[in-house]
């Protein structure tokens, strides 16, 4: 993998955002969308792009732009109803579709519960489309005992959804 999308909805989960950012293997380049209701600013890190969401023609909404895969961790469940239509109104969105209409990776976390069932059909039909719908869920085999480790296995789910390698959590032994 050498470019990665990583878009951020919300305000709940931001955080997490931040941390698979810093976790990401150095040599991947990745462009960020943060969403106007996101309400936090990012230093810039090396090989990052902040992309503004309001920039309809920034680089990530042309299918021309070869990515690898786009992230959206936190997904609001307004931004998860959107892409589930097909509404492309910011870049945010319009990279998700363009995503959808390549056939490229495209990883959502959706951050709300319980789910409606409203989101839950917005979920099945992303799904069946190809998304991978992976909200932040802890397992207990993991013995996590810290918030940062819960993250790092997370982030660790994440990366092997998206083929990165890592050894951010302790695996099943059986």
């Amino acid at each position: 993998m050498k470019k990665i999308i990583v878009a951020i909805s919300g305000a709940s989960g931001v955080g997490l955002a931040k941390r698979f950012i810093e976790k990401l293997p150095k040599e991947i380049e990745i462009f960020i969308i943060v969403s106007n209701n996101a309400k936090i600013v990012f230093n810039k890190e090396e090989n990052c792009t902040f992309l503004n969401n309001d920039d309809i023609g920034a680089i990530t909404a042309s299918g021309s732009f070869k990515c690898d895969a786009m992230v959206v961790i936190p997904c609001s469940m307004n931004t998860l109803a959107k892409i589930s239509c097909g509404i492309a109104d910011n870049l945010l969105t319009r990279s998700a579709a363009v995503m959808l209409k390549e056939n490229r990776t495209l990883l959502i976390a959706p951050r709300e519960m319980p789910y409606s069932a409203i989101a839950l059909e917005n979920m099945l039909k992303l799904s069946r489309l190809g998304v991978i719908i992976a909200p932040p869920v802890s397992a207990y085999y993991a013995e996590i005992k810290t918030l940062e480790e819960m993250e790092d296995f997370f982030i660790g789910k994440w990366f092997d959804l998206l083929g990165i390698e890592h050894n951010l959590f302790k695996r099943w032994n059986g």
